[in-house]
């Protein structure tokens, strides 16, 4: 495949290695790039430094190049929610918009079977808050088969988008604070700041927030009250531990809620519950929320408010990745907590 061929028959074909110009006293670097595929436009600049004859790679109808193989990749490959950068050096990234972002990790290994090629992602199910580059695509050589190409292609085609984006949709979100203590003004709430801060940081509101005492029944209450106000999540605080007087998971079950869990396998976080009322969730949050930058709360909510459905093999599957380091300063969602894939 690879030929020495006159500048004048070169039109098309693909350079072997880098040509360099020299101007003596004045300049010495790269005129044409390895890989660079030779158009009409060329030929002049190509004399002018002195070639007359180069190396080549013919790509026939059977092979591909690295720039048109990156596109091809990338385009099978991306769903809503993501654009493509340009082509450089063979290479070609994913630009996420804000969202979560969706990885499906078993096409994902079926095109990264297909020999040299590459497609490297994020984590799937990680909230991107800012555009941002979520994944490359590559083939290792400078030319492939056309079938690889076309293989990847069917592979995407069977599967859907490998890598999309779900926008976070905007949730009127109802809080119930749990508590004697908060309700007769003996502490201070520091739940419902924190609640407000990191739902406005996902996009959602605070539609409300009631202080209930200890009291299940008005627990109780008050969750379906906030249903029935059109509320699109409920969150309770407090109450969740496994001590005698902390009713909270009782006065959830008592509306009846089906429950997906009772526990999370992700430190911090293990109190925390999820139920549905209808398709509304409910949340048991327990108050490590308050105090950790990271915690349950941050791997599920986006989730919830991508409109996901959360079931308890979802919960299962945290632990792996579930355990946060604690690390000084704290970089997530730069970080392996909550990455179950």
């Amino acid at each position: 495949m690879m030929k020495a061929i006159p500048v004048q028959e070169a039109v098309g074909t693909v350079l072997c290695h880098d040509l360099t110009r020299i101007v003596p006293g004045e300049y010495k670097g790269r005129a044409f790039k390895k890989g660079h595929v030779i158009t009409e436009e060329d030929i002049p600049d190509l004399l002018n430094i002195g070639k007359e004859h180069l190396y080549v790679l013919s790509l026939g109808d059977t092979h591909i190049h690295e720039d048109e193989a990156a596109l091809r990749i990338a385009t099978a490959a991306a769903g809503s929610g993501i654009t493509l950068s340009d082509c450089s050096e063979g290479r070609i990234n994913f630009i996420a918009e804000p969202g979560l972002l969706q990885i499906n990790t078993q096409a994902l290994a079926a095109i990264n079977s297909v020999p040299e090629v590459v497609l490297a992602t994020m984590h799937s199910n990680q909230h991107i808050p800012s555009s941002r580059p979520v994944a490359g695509t590559r083939i290792v050589p400078l030319v492939i088969e056309r079938e690889r190409i076309e293989e990847v292609e069917a592979i995407c085609a069977q599967h859907g988008p490998v890598v999309q984006v779900a926008p976070l949709q905007h949730f009127k979100v109802g809080a119930v604070t749990t508590g004697n203590e908060i309700l007769h003004g003996r502490i201070k709430d520091k739940f419902g700041p924190v609640m407000r801060k990191k739902f406005a940081a996902l996009g959602s509101s605070v539609m409300g927030q009631t202080f209930v005492g200890d009291d299940p029944a008005a627990t109780r209450a008050s969750i379906l009250q906030f249903v029935d106000e059109g509320a699109d999540m409920v969150v309770v605080t407090g109450g969740m531990s496994v001590d005698p007087d902390d009713q909270t998971p009782a006065s959830i079950r008592s509306t009846g809620a089906e429950v997906v869990t009772y526990g999370s396998p992700t430190f911090p976080g293990v109190m925390f519950m999820l139920a549905y009322i209808g398709d509304v969730p409910v949340l048991g949050l327990p108050g490590c929320v308050m105090y950790y930058r990271a915690s349950i709360f941050d791997i599920v909510v986006p989730r919830l408010l991508a409109k996901q459905k959360v079931t308890r093999d979802d919960i299962a599957a945290f632990a792996h990745g579930g355990f946060c380091a604690q690390c000084e300063p704290c970089r997530f969602p730069v970080c392996p907590f909550g990455k179950t894939d």
